[in-house]
């Protein structure tokens, strides 16, 4: 697949423009395998080619691997013309100890760093100034606190306040969360004053987080669509042999209720994967869909996808041939 040359549409929330297709960064840091300098900057030249103008990394991916790439990649087109966010939460530090070994959070990266989870007002303030210096870049443009569900009252009542404090000091333009819980996700939107949420996996063909998303078109907060094919399990038009649901095998009704949905899709002319791309943005809160993609041709399938035309019958008849699977809910602690 090569991805189309051309502009992509936008959707604009708290004065933040944001095209409908993003780029995920996690690939970029080598997740689950090593990746080249040149299959990266090619996937790259392939996404900015189809236009897309929105960007998302975080120290997490490959150790600091993807916001180093990501940002030597952008420092090339002036910085007005795209939308760049990060997360805070997992601040880096040298590991002696890892000399030697491979990182073992799934990134084929060495272990010369460890991440220490941080959600301080000083440990918040770290985070984005040694995003920064990784990016090369002089300002952020949005900052998600990053997978704060194990540490919430950390991340609430320190980190949220010390980006709130960033945002007013003009060093940020918008602020929230990333995570894929969608119930931390809605406390903050009701409870808080944030711009934008990244909700992975909880918004997608196959279940999705109503809830969060009212409340979030409620309060003019911005949701953006992360995780969109479930951990695989609508990658392909069918499930593959080992399907994985949530980083984990995935449960015999939930690959019969997929199988459902690619009988629907294919009885619309379309694919599962493709349906998976458009369904979020069908939502008025739903800014943007950020799809992960590493080389051109993943970008490619990222945006024919994205290109396609779904027809609006195969929407209708959705709730009826495969309601919404939930989520078992987690709190926070």
């Amino acid at each position: 697949m090569s991805a189309a040359t051309g502009s992509l549409p936008t959707r604009t929330v708290r004065g933040l423009e944001l095209t409908e297709l993003g780029l995920g960064g996690a690939q970029l840091g080598n997740l689950y395998r090593e990746v080249s300098d040149g299959e990266v900057a090619a996937g790259f030249a392939a996404a900015w080619g189809a236009g897309v103008r929105y960007f998302d990394t975080a120290p997490h991916y490959g150790l600091g691997l993807s916001e180093r790439r990501l940002g030597e990649l952008l420092r090339r087109h002036p910085r007005e013309d795209y939308v760049l966010s990060t997360k805070v939460g997992r601040l880096l530090v040298p590991d002696p100890d890892g000399a030697g070994r491979q990182d073992d959070q799934g990134f084929a990266v060495p272990a010369s760093t460890r991440r220490v989870w941080d959600f301080s007002r000083d440990g918040v303030r770290r985070s984005v100034e040694d995003s920064l210096e990784r990016l090369g870049l002089d300002r952020i443009d949005v900052v998600y606190l990053h997978d704060a569900e194990d540490h919430w009252a950390q991340a609430v009542t320190e980190g949220l306040p010390a980006l709130l404090e960033l945002r007013e000091e003009g060093l940020v333009r918008g602020v929230g969360a990333g995570m894929n819980l969608a119930g931390p996700l809605t406390e903050l939107v009701r409870e808080h004053d944030v711009d934008l949420v990244m909700c992975a996996g909880r918004y997608t063909l196959l279940e999705q987080a109503d809830e969060l998303l009212e409340a979030a078109l409620e309060r003019g907060v911005g949701v953006v669509a992360a995780g969109v094919y479930n951990s695989g399990l609508l990658a392909r038009p069918r499930p593959g042999p080992d399907p994985t649901y949530d980083y984990a095998p995935a449960p015999p009704a939930l690959v019969d209720r997929v199988n459902a949905l690619a009988d629907l899709c294919e009885a619309h002319g379309v694919t599962l994967p493709e349906a998976a791309v458009h369904f979020p943005l069908r939502h008025p809160a739903v800014v943007s869909v950020v799809v992960g993609a590493a080389g051109p041709d993943q970008v490619g399938d990222a945006v024919d996808r994205y290109r396609r035309t779904i027809p609006e019958d195969l929407w209708d008849a959705l709730p009826t041939t495969a309601p919404p699977f939930h989520a078992p809910t987690q709190e926070p602690t």
